[in-house]
Parts: structure tokens; C-alpha cells; sequence
């Protein structure tokens, strides 16, 4: 079978059967070996039966959500490639050609474009259309390096054994970002077909929840990308905490009418500790995720993977450690002269400050390599381990059996030998006994002839 059009279906039994018939009817106007299925959520409206009536294949999927839905009908799919779309008559099925045609060409995914084919009006509502889908898209392309101008669409083809091989996880909503977002790593051959998107032929509400599946779909693309989840904010507020720091170490700064002291000191500390936190967790981040197989191979996490051993590590803790104990034992030299009175924090803290955020970054560093070299355990395969007693008993059963196998090749020969001398004595008795016969019909011819 060539295509699968999956609809996901939660009490849709006004607009499924519609689908379900147009659908049908492309294929049969098409010539296309196809079929539909009814990918079913838990519908007590008679949906079920409304889709079998229509032609469909109905598969329960007891997992609730958008995501499981789909991925439930995914796997009973029969066809080599796989198309997708609700089942509230919103997109027209009739339409399916132009991704085919892709699919055949050799894509692995094919998305709808609904802002380049039409939307129609009262299709989608003003928030989605001019807020949500285009700066979630934009996310998209800013984060992973998309093409894709519409990830939200809801009508789109793809190779069904490629996307498998993606390992999708999301239940919900979010699972139309992390397709588009884990093809889009895996360097699938991603192409847009224009769309049209019509107003559904349904009186109730959507399923949809502006507000919580549009976090959904912002969350998941955050965490898919620790670079923009926390390496470059992380190296932003290093830079800014470690600028500033090194101005307000030595004495106060004024930037025209404005005066920048100790206060603004702390507070560049805390930066410049927030951003170093982030930068190792962008780097813990990525080598789960490689280890794990939820983002691909990246050579340069590698490169510093391998550079940060953990003995680097330690020696780079240490010598932040060292750093931060010197400038508690220089406070404490300024607090004796002082005669450990009353102290003048915007002297004081100029020492204590700084100390105290080499010794926090000291700390983190050292935690940061002991957990990477935890992950690194679990990337290393080990070969496994003989027992010296188990590999000597393998090495004289060998010989044994290779002593027996000799023996066997002689008893055989012995044998073949012993049925050729058979052979051999049988044959001279047969000799004898035919020149016996014939000497005795010799002396009665001669005795006929002297007659």
C-alpha cells in the first residue's frame, strides 16, 4: 500500500465522515492504493462507527492527547507513506497530491504552508494567526536552523519508516515541533507544499488551548536547544558580571550623573555565577542528550568533552579555590589592621566579594567534571572479561576435539582400506573358480576330438 492518511478523532462525528469520504474519493480519482485511519482518543459520540460506515479503519488509542493519538494511528498504518490531518473538515484531504508527489521524489517530510496556500476567514483565530504560529515558527528556525515557515501545520506527509526511526516522544499538542524539530537534526530532506486552512464544520469548541499548548510548543523548543536555553545567556551574563567586576574591584565607576559601587559589585558577582552555572549546564545538557539519542552528534561538544578530562577539572577548581581562600586570608589581613573592628564596606567588600564568587565558581567547576565524567563512564563500552580458568578448559576441549576428529579421519581410511582387501580376495576367489571350471572343460573337448 502507497499511502496512509491518519486523522486523529475525539468525538468529531460531525466532520468525520466527510474526511473520511473525501478522502476515499481522492484516492479513487487519484488511482492511489490508500487507506484511512480513524486514529480514535476515547470518542463517546459515535465517531467510531460514523468513520467504519465511511470506509475507514478505526484504531483505538487509549493514551489521551494529540501526539499519542497520531503516533497510535502511525504504527497500524499500512501504506510506505503516511499523511496526517485533523478530522474537523478544516483542511481539504482532496489536496494530498502535491505532497505525494514530493514523497516520491524523494522527501522525507513535506509540510503544509497554510500562510503561503490561504487561510480562510474565521479559520484560525487573530492571537494564533499573527502572534503565536509565526514567532513559535520563527523560534523554531532561530533555534534549530529551520526552513520551515509554518511548524504548526496540521496537514503534512512523510516516509513513515523515517519518522519512526525519530523516536517521538511528546503526547500532546507539542508533537507537530518535536517532528519538524528532530527531522530538522537529523538532516531529513524537509520540503513546504502551500495549504489552505477553511473554517471547521464543528458547533463546539476546539481542543486547542491558546495559552497552555502554546507553552507547550515553547517549552519543548527550549529544551531541544541548550544553546539558547543556556549557553548564550549563560555567556551573556558572564561577560556582563565579569566586566563589571573587574571596573568595580578597584573603586567606584560613574557613568555621567550615575555612581556604580559595591552594591552594583554584588550583583555582578551573582552574574557572573548564574552565567557560569548555565554555560556548564548547556554543556551537561548536550552530552546527555548525545548520549541519550535525543540530539545528534555534535563534534564540538565533543572536542570539549574530551579536552575537559577530570583532571583538568579538578586543577581548574583548585587553582579558583586557591584564588578565593587568598582573598579571604587578604581580608582577614585587612580586618587585623583594622584591630577586627568596624569595617568600611566599600572596602571590604572589594576583597570579600570577589573571594567569595572564586570560591562558588570553584566549587561548580569541580562538580560540573565529576558529572561529566559520570556520563562519560556510561558512553565508554568496555570489552568484556575472561575467566584465565574458563579460556584453559576452551583451549583442551579444543584439542580433545581436535585429537578425536584426527582419530576419526584414521578409522575411517582403516576402514576404506580394509573393504578394498575385501574386495581384492573376493576377486582372486572368482578368478580361481572361473580357470578351474575352464580346466575342466579342456581334457572332454580333446577326449571328443581323439574319438
Amino acid at each position: 500500500m502507497e499511502l496512509s492518511v491518519v486523522m486523529p478523532c475525539l468525538n468529531e462525528a460531525e466532520t468525520v465522515e466527510t474526511c473520511v469520504r473525501k478522502t476515499i474519493g481522492f484516492f479513487e480519482d487519484s488511482g492511489i492504493d490508500g487507506e484511512v485511519v480513524i486514529a480514535d482518543n476515547g470518542s463517546t459520540d459515535g465517531s467510531q462507527q460514523l468513520a467504519r460506515d465511511a470506509g475507514a479503519r478505526v484504531v483505538p488509542v487509549i493514551d489521551k492527547g494529540y501526539g499519542n493519538a497520531l503516533m497510535g494511528g502511525i504504527r497500524a498504518a499500512r501504506g510506505r507513506y503516511v499523511a496526517m490531518g485533523d478530522a474537523d473538515d478544516s483542511y481539504d484531504f482532496a489536496t494530498l497530491g502535491p505532497f505525494l508527489d514530493e514523497l516520491r521524489d524523494g522527501a522525507d517530510l513535506v509540510m503544509g504552508n497554510r500562510f503561503k496556500g490561504g487561510i480562510a476567514e474565521g479559520a484560525m483565530p487573530p492571537l494564533h494567526r499573527y502572534l503565536g504560529n509565526p514567532v513559535l515558527s520563527f523560534v523554531g528556525r532561530l533555534f534549530f536552523g529551520s526552513k520551515i515557515g509554518d511548524f504548526h501545520c496540521g496537514l503534512r506527509a512523510f516516509d513513515k519508516d523515517a519518522i519512526l526511526r525519530l523516536g517521538l516522544q511528546t503526547g500532546g499538542m507539542e508533537f507537530a515541533s518535536e517532528m519538524v524539530v528532530k527531522a530538522t537534526l537529523q538532516g531529513y530532506d524537509i520540503r513546504e507544499v502551500p495549504t489552505t486552512l477553511s473554517q471547521d464544520g464543528r458547533t463546539r469548541a476546539p481542543h486547542l488551548n491558546t495559552w497552555r499548548d502554546g507553552w507547550r510548543h515553547l517549552r519543548f523548543l527550549m529544551l531541544y536547544s541548550p544553546r539558547w536555553l543556556f549557553l548564550i545567556p549563560g555567556l551573556v551574563f558572564m561577560t556582563l558580571g565579569l566586566v563589571a567586576g573587574i571596573a568595580l574591584s578597584t573603586g567606584p565607576v560613574t557613568v555621567g550623573e550615575i555612581a556604580f559601587d559595591v552594591d552594583t559589585l554584588v550583583g555582578a558577582s551573582a552574574a557572573l555565577v548564574i552565567g557560569f552555572q548555565a554555560v556548564l549546564f548547556a554543556l551537561l545538557t548536550k552530552v546527555y542528550a548525545m548520549q541519550e539519542g535525543f540530539l545528534p552528534h555534535d563534534r564540538r561538544v565533543q572536542k570539549v568533552i574530551d579536552w575537559w578530562s577530570l583532571e583538568r577539572g579538578l586543577l581548574l577548581g583548585g587553582l579558583l579555590a586557591v584564588a578565593g581562600l587568598a582573598g579571604l586570608v587578604a581580608s582577614l589581613l585587612h580586618w587585623r589592621v583594622n584591630s577586627f573592628g568596624e569595617l568600611d564596606p566599600r572596602h571590604s567588600l572589594r576583597i570579600v566579594v570577589p573571594a567569595a564568587t572564586a570560591l562558588v565558581m570553584s566549587f561548580q567547576a569541580i562538580f560540573a567534571s565529576l558529572f561529566v565524567s559520570i556520563l562519560g563512564i556510561r558512553r565508554r563500552q568496555h570489552p568484556p572479561l575472561t575467566d584465565p580458568a574458563e579460556e584453559a578448559a576452551g583451549v583442551v576441549d579444543a584439542a580433545a576435539l581436535k585429537v578425536a576428529r584426527d582419530e576419526a579421519e584414521e578409522a575411517e581410511k582403516a576402514a576404506e582400506g580394509d573393504v578394498q582387501a575385501d574386495d581384492a580376495a573376493t576377486a582372486d576367489e572368482r578368478e580361481k573358480v572361473a580357470a578351474g571350471k575352464a580346466g575342466a572343460t579342456a581334457p572332454e573337448d580333446g577326449g571328443e576330438d581323439g574319438r
